[in-house]
């Protein structure tokens, strides 16, 4: 086996390898772990923040609005990288990403506003004008006092997700998103590979990858709106169960580059609207004092999922099986999310959120001048 195949450097310890390759293996590695890990905590953040700052009716919507950002951006930042490439080696496609996240940091710090609730919750020094602060950002009245806290309120903490009455949600949802993510990172990461061991050049393969985020970002906005008749859990377990069906077919796609950008376009807009159907059913589940805390918990665990699936998918195929058993193999985890997610029962608030976790809220609305 060669050293220029990605199968050798897993067989091989890194110490084995030639240092120029060592040094790649390392670098990227680390790099890998330092994107997951900041991306998987931002997204967990975000989901919170957009959660407090929407209206309950709105609420599903705007989580959803926020999680196609994600294929949105993958589709900017392919075609951004397809240009660089032509005249740049793959070094630029890193620095356009860096170069991304350094602009959108002075963006959140001048007009993102601070949790109301953390501020109401925490009390810090100067609590009062920076919710002010933010009230008078989002359009709303200020207040003229914090609200006082009783014991109960001072006493929850973000260990409060592995509490009775929340340890079943956590598990739940936690359980959903990660074999559901094993489905969607099979065609995120396979179908490229897939496409080239047709016969097509590496371009088509990336196109393809571009309409498989294009239905992403089509399948999540939809689910949005669809929210605002619906309920966010059917609709979620509706895409799940669309999704095996949809990656189960991508595996029986004849060597046609028409036939299989359209099953990857439909594949990627039933996955990811069900990724953004389990957004939203995060910031349902948990209540706002530990709502980044359980989304994040749930991200970080479920994507074990996405670092398995090219794993376990890259085993099947090494083991002799064809690419209709693997897509089946893997379509299957989607449709055990669905079956999970049946088990979960959540009020119009999320599933436990007793009146001493809306004390703070209600407190600041008496307060108001």
């Amino acid at each position: 086996m060669s050293h220029d195949e990605p199968s050798a450097y897993l067989a091989l310890p890194a110490a084995a390898l030639p240092p120029p390759r060592r040094q790649l293996l390392v670098g990227t590695a680390l790099a890998c772990l330092a994107g997951s890990t900041l991306i998987g905590g931002m997204l967990a953040a975000i989901n919170a923040a957009a959660a407090e700052f929407s209206n309950t009716r709105r609420r599903d919507l705007c989580v959803s609005l926020m999680s196609i950002g994600y294929p949105i951006g993958a589709v900017i930042g392919g075609l951004a990288s397809k240009q660089l490439l032509v005249n740049h080696d793959w070094r630029s496609v890193f620095y356009l990403g860096a170069a991304a996240s350094a602009v959108l940091i002075p963006t959140v710090l001048l007009f993102m506003p601070e949790s109301v609730h953390w501020l109401a919750q925490k009390q810090p020094a100067g609590a009062l004008e920076k919710i002010n602060k933010s009230l008078q950002h989002i359009g709303q009245r200020s207040v003229s006092a914090l609200p006082a806290l009783n014991a109960a309120t001072r006493k929850q903490s973000i260990k409060d997700i592995f509490r009775p009455g929340l340890i079943n949600i956590t598990l739940l949802v936690t359980a959903a998103y990660f074999f559901h993510i094993v489905t969607f990172y099979f065609i995120l990461k396979w179908v490229p590979k897939i496409i080239v061991n047709f016969g097509f050049p590496a371009a088509s393969a990336a196109g393809v990858l571009m309409w498989t985020n294009v239905g992403g970002a089509t399948g999540g906005a939809l689910l949005g709106l669809l929210t605002q008749k619906y309920g966010v859990r059917g609709l979620t377990i509706g895409a799940m169960v669309l999704s095996t069906i949809a990656v189960a077919a991508f595996g029986q796609t004849p060597a046609d580059l028409y036939v299989m950008s359209w099953i990857c376009a439909a594949a990627g807009f039933c996955t990811n609207a069900a990724i953004v159907g389990l957004y939203a059913l995060f910031a349902k589940a948990f209540p706002t004092h530990v709502r980044a805390t359980g989304t994040g918990f749930a991200i970080g665990v479920g994507r074990g999922g996405a670092a398995l699936a090219p794993i376990v998918a890259g085993y099947l195929f090494q083991w002799g099986y064809a690419l209709p058993v693997v897509a089946l193999t893997m379509a299957a985890g989607s449709l055990f999310a669905a079956a999970v997610l049946l088990m979960l029962k959540l009020g119009s608030e999320g599933s436990v959120q007793p009146a001493t976790q809306r004390e703070p809220q209600r407190d600041l609305k008496r307060a108001e001048a």
